[in-house]
């Protein structure tokens, strides 16, 4: 009796144990395979797979110059998508917790965070491959890149607003001009109007004249 009242509980510890193991095992694999089947958060990753294409090339064989050059458009483009995530999470997160959003949609972003964590730890391990020193710099050139062409995309956005603001106020001043040359037009046709209908009253006709003297 004694032995079967200590067996009694440790098989219920075990069977709950497996059962949870399992539930847990099937949850995993089930979510798995639901994130694998929802629409990547990004669009295909050409740069990642130009490199590729380069890298195993085998005849005839790239120069390392071009396969380091297509690595850095490489880290480029993982980088514009960092920033991508990074702005979007805070929004996301709120959202979720109001719940504006399903959780297909979350499970979407973080998949896409892990997939550039990995991606950014493959592309440091290709840097290292070429040269060790190389791996703590690709990121800092691939980052000054995209600095650049933010300040050009800026600068062009600028400039397109200003061309619109001066196309604007050209033909506001044209607008002005005419109106002002209308009025100042039928304030002239006014005061010649005014200036001949004195005149005809101060004057009598010709024929007017004629036949008073006439009469006289």
């Amino acid at each position: 009796m004694v032995k079967l009242s200590i067996i009694a509980p440790l098989v219920y510890i075990a069977v709950l144990v497996g059962t949870l193991a399992v539930f847990s095992s099937l949850y995993r694999k089930r979510k798995a395979n639901k994130a694998a089947s929802l629409e990547p958060w990004f669009g295909p990753h050409y740069s990642r797979d130009i490199y590729l294409t380069l890298l195993h090339q085998e005849n005839p064989k790239v120069p390392d110059s071009i396969l380091k050059a297509a690595l850095v458009r490489r880290a480029t483009e993982d980088l514009r998508r960092i920033v991508t995530l990074r702005q979007a999470k805070g929004s996301l997160q709120q959202l979720l917790q109001k719940g504006s959003i399903g959780d297909d949609l979350w499970t979407r972003f973080t998949v896409a965070e892990a997939e550039i964590d990995e991606e950014l730890k493959d592309i440091a391990m290709e840097a290292n491959g070429f040269s060790s020193e190389w791996a703590a710099s690709i990121f800092q050139s691939a980052n000054e890149i995209v600095q650049a062409e933010r300040i050009r995309e800026r600068a062009a956005e600028v400039a397109e607003q200003a061309a619109a603001e001066r196309a604007w106020w050209n033909e506001k001043r044209e607008r002005a001009s005419r109106e002002l040359l209308g009025e100042n037009n039928s304030d002239e046709d006014g005061v010649l109007v005014e200036s001949l209908g004195s005149t005809g009253a101060a004057r009598p006709s010709t024929a007017t004249q004629r036949k008073g003297k006439s009469a006289a």
